[in-house]
């Protein structure tokens, strides 16, 4: 017997405001109910007696999103071969990188979890948030079309296809962050990694340090995506301030 819908976790933060986001972006309709449905995991969805979940609006989005980015890189990097076309591509749409972007957007607050996923850090999970994030385009897509969609995708990942076509060969943030350590002539790179909660649900935090100076925090469900995530948020901030030492 499915449970009662009072057993289900509501989200701290109201649809409304992701949907006027979402309009603001996209200059387009957007259908409250459809986000909410992106927005319903398939746990809340049983506790509540059976509601319609995110799953198809997931199916439909990763293949809205797949268009989009395959036709941008496609149309702003000519000189690249397929090989590489599609290395940028698997390096943008990927379950560490969608997840990253949800967090940017506070995706995890708009969330409607089972008591099950909210008791074990459900909002922060890289799979939940990516399969949301691709939910969300789809919802986009259903009352915007592919207009919408596009827009929306475009808004949100743009500024990583940028970034990950200025990593090195191995597409690898690690690697490129060592890459453009050598080429400032800066000391050797260490991470520093935490680890907190159960067995079941332990969060990583990893620091990259760089001649005793943290440049960069991820965190993440495994120790590996928290070192990427910090490496790639050493590698921005260190870049940036390449590029603003190269324009003075």
């Amino acid at each position: 017997m499915p449970r009662p819908a009072a057993a289900a976790s509501i989200p701290p933060r109201p649809v409304e405001e992701l949907v006027t986001y979402l309009r603001e972006v996209t200059q387009g309709l957007i259908d409250p109910g459809e986000v909410r449905r992106a927005l319903t995991h398939r746990s809340y969805a049983y506790e509540a007696g059976g509601v319609p979940h995110n799953e198809r609006h997931e199916f439909l989005g990763d293949a809205v999103l797949g268009v989009v980015v395959t036709s941008t890189l496609y149309a702003e990097y000519p000189d690249l071969p397929e090989g590489q076309l599609a290395k940028l591509r698997s390096a943008v749409v990927n379950m560490r990188a969608l997840a990253e972007v949800g967090r940017t957007m506070g995706l995890g607050d708009y969330l409607f979890l089972g008591r099950g996923e909210e008791s074990t850090g459900g909002r922060e999970k890289d799979s939940i948030l990516a399969d949301a994030v691709e939910a969300v385009i789809g919802a986009v897509y259903v009352t915007g079309g592919f207009e919408g969609a596009g827009a929306l995708v475009h808004s949100l990942l743009d500024p990583l296809i940028e970034a990950s076509a200025r990593l090195g060969a191995g597409l690898d943030w690690k690697t490129s962050l060592q890459e453009l350590l050598a080429r400032l002539e800066l000391g050797s790179v260490t991470y520093a990694v935490a680890e907190e909660g159960p067995e079941h649900a332990k969060t990583f935090t990893a620091s990259v340090i760089v001649d005793g100076v943290v440049e960069g925090v991820g965190v993440g469900r495994t120790k590996k995506d928290a070192e990427q995530q910090a490496a790639s948020r050493a590698w921005t901030a260190l870049q940036a301030r390449l590029d603003e030492g190269e324009r003075a």
